[in-house]
């Protein structure tokens, strides 16, 4: 049932994003999404639609420590790596979460040739304003 529901709310902001042009830029990041829990005082839902270039990347990141990440990739393909751990390739349905602290070395569209998107569903604290810190 959760399944069902975050697909249809990607479908959802996937169409409400599309009124957005596409640039060449590697990573383009739209928040399309952000409510107050009602039955979670202080936390909200931030849906983020984040749209890479064929060879577009992020760099190295984190998010706040109040974050639960809920990915799914939306078209094309995504690699991604955790905590030091393996990079992995996620293809369009596919979806992955990050935990609080968690730090994300590889966001990158595993294509040189088409384009990729993901959401990203963050629970987050309501007054968190920065989802992601990049590295320098």
């Amino acid at each position: 049932m959760i399944r069902t529901f975050l697909c249809a709310m990607a479908l959802v902001f996937a169409s409400a994003a599309a009124v957005t042009a596409d640039d060449d830029s590697d990573e383009k990041v739209t928040l399309v999404y952000d409510q107050p829990l009602p039955t979670v005082p202080g936390k909200s839902m931030k849906g983020v639609l984040v749209e890479y270039a064929p060879g577009g990347t992020s760099p190295a990141h984190t998010h706040p420590k109040s974050a639960f990440i809920y990915a799914t990739v939306l078209e094309g393909a995504i690699a991604s790596q955790v905590n030091g751990g393996p990079v992995t390739v996620y293809h369009a349905g596919e979806s992955f979460s990050e935990f609080p602290g968690d730090h994300h070395a590889v966001s990158e569209n595993a294509s040189k040739t088409e384009r990729a998107r993901l959401l990203a569903v963050f629970v987050v604290d309501t007054n968190e304003t920065n989802l992601t810190t990049y590295e320098k």
